[in-house]
């Protein structure tokens, strides 16, 4: 029974970047990974690793500790200081076991770390797994759930009593703006420079347009006029 393919769980094809300054390494990590379903760039060396990153921008990095010119540790330290590449898993693959080269590894900034000898399917079944959890927490982090309304920041879709709403894109970015900031009172050039921003003329009064007819679909009991200042969501 093969392991389950990456594109079975989301369409995306997940970006693997994979240092070692052994060859064969490189070519069983890059054989195994692409039976799996994902597209592999592979580096001899620290220095081209950091280059490549930021070129191939993976959403995943194994990197082996001991390479010449520049090693892992530092390797992942350069990585980390690219701001794009901030959300991209970096786990060491390493024949060090020492407790000392574990710490300076997290401390540059990895993720995790796995010691050699690599055992190709307990890899291939470890990503999968950390691919998984990374997409059920963007789902989760994709909704607004407050008491019976739910916003999905995804697909621009409002459920409230189990009705599904498809609101225009300002009055869905207007209710999704007002949800994650609850409590908190909003004028309408807030609101404005948020959701309209600074580049568009828009007269105040649209802000009152639009929440009227957020009101008018979804009800009133959420946001809340404060008079005299602007908008609120309330949450009891």
């Amino acid at each position: 029974m093969g392991l389950s393919m990456p594109g079975q769980m989301t369409d995306k094809k997940y970006k693997i970047l994979v240092v070692d300054d052994e060859a064969p390494i490189l070519d069983l990590l890059r054989y195994n990974l692409e039976q799996e379903g994902y597209v592999v760039n592979t580096a001899l060396d620290g220095i081209t690793a950091v280059k490549m990153a930021q070129e191939v921008n993976p959403d995943l990095i194994l990197l082996d500790i001991m390479m010449p010119q520049q090693d892992g540790v530092e390797t992942c330290r350069q990585i980390r200081a690219i701001p794009k590449l901030a959300d991209t898993y970096i786990l060491f693959l390493t024949a060090r076991s020492e407790e000392y080269s574990e710490i300076a590894a997290f401390d540059s900034g990895a993720d995790d770390y796995i010691t050699k000898p690599i055992k190709p399917r307990a890899l291939m079944s470890r990503l999968s797994a950390l691919f998984r959890r990374n997409n059920e927490k963007k789902i989760e982090e994709s909704l607004i759930k407050i008491a019976d309304l739910e916003i999905d920041k995804a697909s621009y879709i409002v459920r409230r009593n189990e009705i599904e709403y498809q609101l225009p894109k300002k009055e869905f970015e207007l209710l999704r703006f007002l949800a994650e900031n609850p409590n908190k009172i909003y004028n309408r050039d807030d609101l404005l420079k948020n959701i309209w921003g600074t580049d568009v003329y828009v007269l105040a009064r649209t802000v009152d347009v639009h929440i009227r007819k957020i009101r008018e679909k979804l009800g009133s009991d959420h946001i809340v006029t404060v008079k005299g200042v602007g908008y609120k969501f309330v949450i009891d």
